[in-house]
């Protein structure tokens, strides 16, 4: 599975690429040709040419993290901040939502629980607690399809 770590590569995988691309940013000190430095390294010149523009702007420093993060997780909050970096529009988390949803992607929920998890507390309050917090599903009275209730007219 591409994402067991809960939405990013391992850090062994982490570092082989980082390594890659710290090789491709001696390339461009050299001033190698794009269509070079991808033949040795083995990766496609459109990559090449994505991280000699990212070490163009900030040096090999640039081309460590992508977008700024030190993970690789992309929450909605990221996703909205990257939109709108790059294409100059502003979108609420939900309209980021129902973007990705549109375009086919979806959740991805973690394979591993969190070592602090307590399965008893968790049973005990999802059996007290939450029925007490949650809204009755069904109205007591039957409903009525007018806009304005009859007894307010």
């Amino acid at each position: 599975m591409r994402y067991a770590l809960g939405g990013g590569l391992s850090d062994e995988r982490r570092r082989f690429r980082e390594g890659i691309r710290m090789n491709a940013a001696e390339g461009f000190a050299r001033g190698e040709p794009s269509s070079a430095i991808a033949k040795e390294l083995r990766v496609s010149v459109r990559s090449v040419q994505r991280w000699r523009r990212a070490w163009d702007k900030g040096g090999p420093r640039a081309m460590r993290v992508a977008h700024g993060w030190p993970d690789q997780r992309w929450t909605l909050s990221r996703i909205k901040t990257v939109t709108g970096r790059r294409f100059h529009k502003s979108y609420t988390l939900q309209g980021v939502r129902k973007l990705l949803i549109r375009h086919g992607f979806s959740c991805q929920i973690p394979t591993r629980r969190a070592v602090e998890r307590n399965e008893d507390q968790v049973t005990g309050w999802a059996k007290e607690t939450w029925p007490q917090v949650e809204a009755p599903r069904r109205r007591s009275t039957p409903g009525s399809s007018l806009r304005t209730r009859p007894a307010s007219r």
